[in-house]
């Protein structure tokens, strides 16, 4: 059976010759003599699908797509008027020629692929590769080329318009990017400040990478799209969008889970903002502790949702690797159960960190003694709590490990003074001494808003080695326990000298009777004769 098909005249041109990448279709299985199908191409255009078993697709599928090729290059490179495809019949089959060149043979497969007869399929394929070669032979016309030209410089143009507005909307985004200061409290000003600045970042960041995103969509859509638009770079096109597939679906996952968790970030900071702005969460008497307990919730809410991202951003990868993930999700439970018999220690620490958290034993910025350590706490999770002590070492602790913990900063602090008196200073005037000393400074327009409550001096606490020990309370804001006793005792130190009461030392009685004093004067004299 022969089939003629009449071309069109032809401009003289290379068609370029790339190995097309094939992604056989059909039942995903491991089993070679599964049968799997994919299409044949012509300058990037689907022409026709063969099918065979998964062992032997990728050779067939190559070799009739070179034999393609070569055969429309030849024609090409040829004077031939008109191109003559042909069925012949080579052992019960129908072997297909184009030109008198053998193009490929029509197997059971490809016949049941399409649910007909060999002979059927046969003219199916050289119906489909007529169309193929008249659309082909028309695209390299002079006509054809130019209009197609035109309509590349029409699509660069819109290129560079788009990507101007593009860039002309960030840049109005940058510069409208400031927020108003809501009317709030004094107290939470800072916190909210804080944020707002945080959230302002993370939005910043959103929009800076969809700006990108939508950047590279444009040129490099745009640069695709041209490539198809001649017959000579198509092939160009399907090869760049063949090997870009699989990275192409990884890159905009992982994109997509970024920006997704900057997104809640943001979320999160808009969210505890809008509380405290309302003035729900803060007080004049607990807004520090609120502070502490925000940017402690702030902290681990975030963790936590990036963890959920990032399993979602896992599966979403491998979804776009094409690997199924229902049997992942099934094993899940027993890797879990896996996993918790072989990190009970972690499980413990989270659990452990979870309560240290909810039920505020403790938050980021507080003071606290654990065991023989103590510190300021600069970073806690779930997981490990991390102090700064005095020397400023970072001490990591495991929240399984934190049994019992003394917080010296919870909702206010105490300065526990204890000052010695001199036993011949009077002890009733020293008393009033350091009422009055201890009622001035709690006057004062600085020290007063550290004191949130009148300086109690509770009177002789011991008889010591230096004198009377009297015991004073100062309670104050938390973490300013330690200030407010400092100017304390300066302030004591002043007002002792103008009364006149010395600062104790340590002292020590000897007492010798007569009998031991006579007995080491006759010594004496002995030794000195």
């Amino acid at each position: 059976m022969a089939i003629a098909v009449v071309l069109m005249p032809k401009a003289s041109a290379q068609l370029p010759i790339l190995p097309f990448l094939q992604s056989p279709n059909g039942v995903s299985t491991d089993a070679d003599s599964r049968i799997v199908s994919g299409w044949i191409y012509l300058d990037g255009y689907q022409v026709f699908q063969v099918a065979a078993t998964r062992s032997n697709f990728a050779e067939r599928s190559r070799n009739i797509q070179q034999n393609l090729n070569q055969i429309f290059q030849n024609y090409l490179s040829s004077s031939q008027p008109e191109s003559q495809v042909e069925t012949r019949t080579l052992n019960g089959l129908p072997v297909i020629y184009v030109n008198g060149q053998y193009l490929m043979t029509v197997t059971s497969e490809d016949a049941r692929l399409r649910r007909e007869e060999p002979a059927v399929s046969a003219v199916q394929i050289t119906e489909q590769l007529k169309g193929a070669l008249r659309r082909a032979t028309r695209q390299r016309t002079t006509a054809f080329l130019i209009r197609q030209a035109k309509i590349a410089g029409s699509v660069g143009l819109l290129i560079i318009v788009l990507s101007g507005g593009v860039y002309y909307f960030q840049r109005r985004s940058k510069e409208h990017s400031k927020r108003p200061i809501l009317p709030i409290a004094d107290n939470a000003q800072h916190l909210t400040t804080q944020l707002n600045k945080q959230q302002d970042r993370d939005i910043q960041e959103v929009k800076k990478r969809l700006f990108q995103l939508t950047q590279c969509g444009i040129w490099g859509g745009g640069v695709v799209f041209i490539l198809g638009l001649f017959p000579y770079t198509r092939a160009f096109q399907v090869g760049i969008l063949s090997v870009a597939q699989i990275p192409l679906r990884l890159g905009i996952v992982l994109l997509g889970i970024y920006v997704a968790i900057r997104f809640t970030y943001a979320l999160i900071d808009r969210f505890t903002s809008t509380l405290i702005s309302s003035g729900v969460l803060v007080n004049s008497e607990a807004n520090k502790r609120m502070e502490l307990r925000v940017s402690t919730f702030s902290g681990v809410t975030k963790s936590i949702t990036t963890g959920i991202w990032l399993g979602v951003g896992v599966l979403l990868s491998l979804i776009a690797l094409g690997i199924d993930i229902i049997p992942l999700l099934a094993g899940a439970g027993l890797i879990g159960v896996a996993l918790s018999l072989a990190s009970q220690s972690l499980i413990k620490d989270a659990i452990n960190g979870f309560l240290v958290i909810v039920e505020d034993q403790y938050a980021l910025g507080d003071v606290i003694v654990v065991g023989d350590v103590g510190g300021l706490v600069e970073n806690l999770n779930l997981r490990i709590t991390q102090l700064r002590d005095a020397e400023g070492r970072l001490i990591t602790i495991p929240n399984s490990e934190i049994k019992v913990v003394a917080n010296l900063s919870s909702r206010w602090s105490r300065a526990d003074l204890t000052i010695p008196v001199a036993y011949q200073n009077n002890i009733d005037d020293a008393l009033q001494l350091l009422k009055q000393v201890a009622a001035e400074m709690n006057q004062d327009s600085h020290w007063k808003n550290l004191i949130v409550a009148p300086p109690e001096v509770l009177g002789i606490d011991n008889f010591g080695d230096r004198g009377l020990m009297i015991r004073v309370w100062i309670k104050t804001l938390p973490l300013k326990q330690w200030d407010v006793g400092r100017e304390f005792r300066r302030r004591l130190k002043i007002a002792f000298d103008h009364a006149g009461f010395a600062i104790p030392v340590p002292q020590q009685g000897i007492w010798l009777n007569e009998g031991q004093l006579l007995h080491s004067e006759v010594n004496g004299k002995s030794e000195s004769n």
